[in-house]
C-alpha cells in the first residue's frame, strides 16, 4: 500500500504535516476531508531518490490530455456560475480530476490562489499545460468580472479544435495502417520468401531478365549487413539535420510554406489554418481581449510561420490605422470570401459573431475535403501495393516459364 506526505491546514488554520497510507490519493484526501483539513499540497512517499527523480521526469514527460482541459474549463465555468468560491472551486477540481498531471497544477494553482495570486498568474506558471491563448482570455475575464463566461467560451474553443484535429488524425489513421502493413509484407518477403527462389534462380544456367535481376540484388542488400547498417546511418544523420534544419526560423518557414503549397495535402492545411485562426481570433475577441494583444497571441498559437508573418502585417496595418482586411488580401493565404466577410465584421463592429461563422464554414470544408481525400487514398494505395506484387510474381515466375520452356 502506498504511502502519502501531505500538508493540510485545519478548521483553525493551523498547519498539519504527516504520511497516510492508502490505495490511493483520492482515498488520503476524503480522509482529510472528514477531519476538516484544507489541503495544501500531497504527494506519494516514493522509496528512494533514484526513483523520485524518475517519477518526477516522467510527469513532467507526459501531457494533460485535452479533454481533461475542455472538462475541467467547462465544470469551473459551472461553478463560478453558481457563486462557489475559487479556491472551493479548485479544492473540488482537483480532488475529481481523474489525470495525475492536472490534479497536481491544480492543487499547486489553489496554493497560489489562496495565497493572494491571480488565477491567471497561477495558470501561467504552467504554460506546457495552459497556453498563452488560455491565460490571457482567464486575464481578460478577470479584468472584465465574466470569468465563468470566458471559461465556458474556452472550454467551446477547445472542444471545437480538439474535435478537428481529431477528424484529422482518424482521417489518415486508416491509410498509415494499410502503408505499415504493406511495407511489413514486402520485408517478409524480402528477407524471408525470396531468398529461397533466389538461391534457386542462381543455380540455374539460364539469362534472368531484368526484373529478376532487380529482385536478386535489392533481396541480396536487404539481407547484406555491410549496406543495411550504413545506409540506415545515413536515413538516422540524414533525418537529424533535417528536423534540426526546420528548427531554425529560414527552415521552419521553408516547411511551413511548403505545407501550404503541396498538392492536396497543402489545400488541406490551408484550411485547417485558416479555421483556427478565425476561431481563435473571434473568441480571444469575444472574451474582451484588446485586439492588438489577441493578434499577438493569435500569431504564437499559429504554429505555421506563414499565418505568423501575416498576423504580423495585420497588426502594422491597424497600428497605422487600416483595416484588417487588406493586409488579409494581401497575404494570399485568406480567400476573397474570407477577407470580405471580416471587411463587413469590421463595418458592422460583429467581427467576432463573422469569424466564428467563417471558422464553423471551413471546419465543414476540411470534414469534406477529408472524406474526399481519403476515398482518394484508398485506391491509389491499392494500385501501389498491387504493383509491387505485381513487380515480385512477374520477377518471380519469368524465370520458372523459361526454365519450363527449355525442358519442353
Amino acid at each position: 500500500m502506498p504511502t502519502y506526505v501531505y500538508e493540510a491546514r485545519d478548521a483553525e488554520g493551523k498547519l498539519l504535516k504527516g504520511t497516510m497510507q492508502a490505495d490511493n490519493q483520492r482515498m488520503v484526501i476524503n480522509k482529510l476531508r472528514e477531519q476538516k483539513c484544507t489541503i495544501t499540497n500531497i504527494t506519494e512517499k516514493t522509496t528512494g531518490v533514484a526513483q523520485a527523480d524518475l517519477m518526477s521526469w516522467l510527469r513532467k514527460l507526459k501531457r494533460v490530455n485535452e479533454q481533461s482541459l475542455v472538462v475541467f474549463s467547462r465544470q469551473f465555468a459551472t461553478m463560478i456560475n453558481a457563486g462557489l468560491a475559487m479556491v472551493r472551486c479548485l479544492d473540488i477540481l482537483a480532488e475529481q480530476a481523474e489525470d495525475k498531471k492536472l490534479q497536481e497544477v491544480l492543487i499547486s494553482v489553489r496554493r497560489d490562489v489562496e495565497g493572494g495570486s491571480t488565477l491567471s498568474a497561477a495558470l501561467g506558471k504552467f504554460p506546457d499545460i495552459f497556453s498563452t491563448l488560455y491565460v490571457s482570455m482567464v486575464k481578460a475575464g478577470e479584468m472584465g468580472g465574466v470569468l465563468d463566461e470566458v471559461l465556458d467560451r474556452l472550454a467551446g474553443f477547445m472542444e471545437k479544435d480538439f474535435g478537428l484535429k481529431k477528424k484529422v488524425k482518424s482521417a489518415m489513421t486508416y491509410p498509415a495502417v494499410i502503408l505499415f502493413m504493406a511495407l511489413g509484407i514486402v520485408f517478409f518477403l524480402v528477407t524471408y520468401i525470396l531468398p529461397t527462389f533466389v538461391s534457386l534462380f542462381e543455380g540455374m544456367q539460364l539469362t534472368l531478365p531484368l526484373p529478376t535481376k532487380i529482385l536478386i540484388t535489392f533481396t541480396k542488400g536487404a539481407r547484406d549487413l555491410r549496406i543495411v547498417v550504413p545506409v540506415f546511418i545515413v536515413l538516422g544523420i540524414g533525418g537529424f539535420s533535417l528536423s534540426q534544419y526546420v528548427k531554425s526560423p529560414v527552415g521552419k518557414k521553408q516547411f511551413d510554406l511548403l505545407k501550404l503549397s503541396v498538392p492536396v495535402f497543402g489545400l488541406l492545411t490551408k484550411k485547417v489554418a485558416i479555421s483556427r485562426f478565425c476561431r481563435t481570433l473571434g473568441t480571444l475577441l469575444s472574451s474582451g481581449v484588446p485586439i492588438m494583444q489577441a493578434l499577438e497571441i493569435v500569431g504564437r498559437a499559429s504554429g505555421n510561420e506563414i499565418v505568423a508573418l501575416t498576423v504580423t502585417k495585420i497588426r502594422d496595418s491597424i497600428r497605422e490605422g487600416e483595416s484588417i482586411a487588406v493586409p488579409m488580401g494581401e497575404s494570399r493565404l485568406f480567400p476573397p470570401m474570407v477577407t470580405q466577410m471580416v471587411g463587413v465584421g469590421e463595418e458592422t463592429g460583429n467581427l467576432d459573431a463573422m469569424l466564428a461563422k467563417i471558422s464553423d464554414f471551413y471546419d465543414t470544408e476540411v470534414e469534406y475535403l477529408l472524406a474526399s481525400l481519403t476515398s482518394l487514398l484508398e485506391p491509389i494505395m491499392i494500385v501501389a501495393m498491387g504493383g509491387i506484387v505485381g513487380f515480385i510474381v512477374i520477377a518471380v515466375f519469368l524465370p520458372l516459364y523459361q526454365l519450363i520452356g527449355q525442358l519442353g
